[in-house]
């Protein structure tokens, strides 16, 4: 297995001889080993180039992970035996700064013992990196991990205090028409797909391509709140804001527009007490929220 993985990270036997410090000749036999064992071919090695075949594909993200958490068990077991492994979780970063902060306080509280390792990045789905478990903002979709839905967006157009009482009295379509709109930026999709669906849900002519994009909803609720234009909120995760007159829903036109935010994980990996632990406090966390 390190000598597949030492060779497929690298997709030659000289290179993976090197980092294994053994001859190319011993990575080989144990690659051959290997096919033999599962009776698959784990390169196509007809070409000048070294290629994966579906088999050694599908087998060499899987091995990477397996070393990977061994290498972090071990470490982790001999810095402090009465410690596992921090927990990687990923979480976007709007729902992390305006939601899942204080609940990360409050778990800290109540099982100090155990770590968690936070990453966060802007993505739709999940992320490139690899976690434990994973918060994403998406559409509803089957997949081979294990899904929560923790929260269903309910977005409306948001905007300062200010803003709304200077346009006091306009038709939504006008108030939207007279200022710009503020998106947020989702991998895969076209600039204006949220504003898009919103018009199309409600009716409203607009042109949903003008304004500012930014990388995350957060960044584009509080420019609204501090420079002007409007952004679509979910209204739950700016609850706060909008309580405080910091915000203001000029129009009562929220919508549901089709994403959420979803907790996956490996079946696998329910195995592993702590995971399980961290999972089902997250959905009691949303549950309560709701």
């Amino acid at each position: 297995m390190r000598a597949f993985d030492a060779v497929g990270q690298r997709m030659s036997f000289t290179a993976g001889a090197q980092a294994l410090e053994v001859s190319q000749s011993a990575v080989s036999r144990h690659v051959i080993s290997l096919e033999e064992a599962l009776g698959q071919k784990l390169f196509d090695r007809s070409g000048q180039r070294l290629v994966l075949t579906a088999a050694g594909a599908a087998l060499l993200p899987e091995v990477r992970r397996a070393f990977d958490l061994l290498e972090q068990t071990m470490t982790a077991v001999s810095q402090d035996p009465l410690n596992g492994r921090p927990i990687r979780i990923h979480i976007p970063p709007s729902l992390l700064q305006q939601v899942v902060m204080p609940m990360l306080r409050t778990f800290h509280q109540t099982h100090p013992n155990v770590r968690i390792d936070v990453s966060s990045a802007p993505v739709t789905g999940l992320p490139n990196t690899e976690t434990d478990m994973a918060i994403v903002f998406d559409r509803p979709n089957i997949d081979d991990r294990i899904t929560d839905l923790l929260w269903m967006v309910r977005v409306s157009p948001v905007c300062s205090p200010t803003l709304a009482e200077r346009h006091a009295g306009k038709s939504i379509e006008d108030f939207l028409s007279d200022n710009d709109l503020l998106h947020v930026t989702l991998e895969g999709e076209e600039r204006g797909l949220l504003w898009s669906t919103f018009a199309r849900t409600t009716g409203v002519a607009i042109d949903t391509n003008r304004g500012h994009a930014f990388d995350t909803l957060s960044l584009a609720v509080h420019y609204a709140m501090q420079s002007g234009g409007v952004a679509l909120a979910d209204l739950a995760m700016f609850a706060p804001e909008i309580a405080g007159g910091q915000l203001v829903v000029p129009y009562d036109a929220a919508i549901d527009d089709g994403f959420g935010y979803y907790l996956k994980l490996r079946p696998d990996d329910l195995a592993d007490p702590t995971i399980s632990l961290v999972r089902s406090w997250l959905i009691a966390q949303f549950s309560a929220r709701q």
